[in-house]
């Protein structure tokens, strides 16, 4: 990315083309993209086209004047977040109420002193950028989550078009994939753990997966009980095709065998099988 591209936007928007130029001249010392804008008509459509980063936002103007362009502003869903700060020459306790009415997130009275303008500015610059990160970080995981889906959905189709040996290269090939991108993500001191945590480690590999599994102590310490109510591979289509059973079993197995050589896995019931749950014993021999 550009430094011209990194630059936060900021649209100043008067009537009165002097204090548009007053408020560029106070930011010039900050890395801004300054966008003038003298109307609140133009100020709505500028909103939309250039996405900035923060509105200065002049309440006296003709035609639409600055708390309808905010209103207006903050109940569009491509502008609502931007934050919004209203110049005005207006003091009065009633001016500011209706300013926060229609959504303005802070206030100058005016004459505008540079040093509040250019530290209010950066103070609600500082808040948008926090919540474009949790946005990305929400799309971001949306879109995993769609992916996950998708793939859940297909992988038996796709399993029902193949040969056995090819069935068994995919598995094995899954298995590592899920191993290394999901497994990785356990810490233990020294790199060890014991048959509790690692049968908590399957439960959660299969929930991460989008299924619903539990870990629990069985009859004695040496065994554990890994249970699923719903099957990650989207229940009906595993019950279609089995086959997935054994890259459940392959993932348990990779995680059994971290733990010491003499860990074994057996399966009790799989939803693959027409069981109603997913049922393994994890147990030291």
């Amino acid at each position: 990315m550009s430094s011209e591209e990194s630059k936060p936007k900021v649209l100043i928007v008067d009537d009165l083309p002097e204090n548009v130029e007053l408020m560029e001249a106070y930011l010039m010392s900050e890395p801004y993209e300054v966008i003038p804008s003298h109307s609140g008509k133009e100020a709505l459509q500028l909103a939309k086209e250039a996405k900035p980063d923060i509105i200065l936002l002049d309440v006296m103007m003709p035609e639409i004047d600055g708390y309808e362009v905010c209103k207006l502003l903050k109940s569009g869903p491509e502008t609502r977040f931007i934050p919004v700060l209203m110049l005005t020459a207006l003091s009065e306790l009633e001016d500011r109420i209706r300013g926060i009415e229609v959504g303005a997130d802070d206030f100058l009275t005016k004459p505008i002193n540079r040093l509040e303008l250019k530290t209010r500015v950066k103070s609600l610059l500082r808040v948008k950028s926090l919540h474009d990160q949790l946005v990305a970080e929400r799309d971001s995981l949306e879109i995993k989550n769609r992916v996950q889906n998708i793939l859940t959905a297909i992988i038996p189709t796709l399993l029902q078009e193949v040969s056995p040996d090819q069935k068994k290269i995919i598995i094995n090939q899954m298995t590592g994939m899920v191993e290394k991108t999901l497994f990785d993500m356990y810490r233990f001191e020294n790199g060890k753990m014991d048959i509790s945590s690692a049968s908590k480690v399957c439960a959660d590999i299969m929930n991460q997966l989008g299924g619903n599994f539990t870990a629990k102590n069985g009859d004695n310490e040496a065994i554990y009980v890994i249970k699923g109510t719903r099957c990650p591979w989207r229940g009906e289509e595993a019950r279609k095709n089995p086959i997935l059973c054994t890259l459940t079993r392959k993932i348990f197995s990779s995680i059994a065998l971290k733990v010491e050589p003499h860990c074994d896995l057996e399966a009790m019931k799989t939803i693959g099988n027409r069981n109603d749950c997913c049922e393994f014993l994890l147990k030291t021999l």
